[in-house]
């Protein structure tokens, strides 16, 4: 099994900057690629950004412009830079493979609260 470690979520205020960071805990990067995810309160899991093997990327519409995605894939990871943040983006953000369904479990998340 795979488990991926998220980090770097906080408190920021609108407008502000945050940097998650992702580490999957075995080699998959290059098989499945690694995407950020997120939840909000009500809400279905949505894509975020994601990294293909290949180095390919993909943003939801929403953070096109705003967030960028930096891969390691000799480390599995994936960084997710976040600027120019809204209350929108408020939500618990995962990471797991570039493309669903994943074969792998959840990890716990990082929460990110854009807020005055």
């Amino acid at each position: 099994q795979v488990q991926f470690v998220e980090s770097g979520g906080g408190l920021v205020q609108p407008g502000g900057s945050l940097r998650l960071s992702c580490a999957a805990s075995k080699n998959i990067f290059s098989t499945f690629g690694m995407g950020w995810y997120r939840r909000a309160p009500g809400k279905q899991r949505e894509l975020v950004a994601s990294m293909s093997p290949t180095g390919v990327t993909n943003f939801a519409d929403a953070v096109k412009g705003r967030f960028t995605v930096i891969g390691n894939s000799g480390k599995n990871m994936l960084v997710l830079q976040m600027n120019e943040l809204k209350p929108d983006d408020t939500a618990v953000y995962y990471c797991n493979v570039a493309n669903l369904p994943s074969p792998f479990d959840w990890g716990q998340g990082t929460q990110v609260t854009v807020s005055s």
